[in-house]
């Protein structure tokens, strides 16, 4: 057997493959791939492809939390029954909600949880008072709660719901 015909695949500890054909040699890190599996299995998201949003989700809706993720709601459910976000949308750093005024029913709303995903479609777009909580209550079935501002209304909300499908 020629050399340009022998291949060697080796295991190293640090879970590198290496394979040696000839003078080439390629090296793949299967680390990559395990690390981007606990990336998916810690993944926490939102994602709207309507308005090209897709943002990272953090526990609390504290400004602190909501310049940089849009922030879950902290008496709300996380996967079952009715989960509650918030996001700024204009006027901070990060204005993740920008563009929920534009949704419409119907709309796409994607949501990640420990590696899981959710579907739902818009069913109510509306505006409430800043204190009505209504809105955040558990439910029966399963559906996503999205609040925030009105722009120049300080004491109103836009609430964006969504029933899975």
């Amino acid at each position: 057997m020629n050399k340009s015909n022998t291949a060697i695949i080796n295991v190293t500890q640090n879970n590198t493959n290496t394979k040696n054909a000839g003078n080439i040699t390629t090296t793949k890190n299967n680390n990559t791939s395990r690390a981007s599996k606990m990336e998916d299995i810690n993944k926490w998201e939102i994602s709207i492809p309507t308005i090209d949003l897709c943002a990272p989700i953090s526990e609390g809706t504290s400004t602190e939390v909501m310049d940089q993720y849009v922030g879950h709601f902290e008496n709300t459910n996380y996967w079952e029954g009715n989960v509650a976000l918030a996001a700024h949308n204009r006027g901070y750093r990060v204005n993740h909600f920008a563009n929920i005024k534009n949704l419409k029913k119907g709309d796409l709303i994607q949501y990640y949880y420990k590696g899981n995903l959710k579907q739902y479609k818009v069913e109510i777009v509306t505006v409430i008072k800043d204190t009505d909580w209504t809105y955040l209550e558990n439910t029966q079935d399963n559906r996503i709660t999205l609040i925030t501002c009105v722009e120049d209304e300080p004491e109103y909300r836009r609430c964006i719901q969504g029933i899975e499908i």
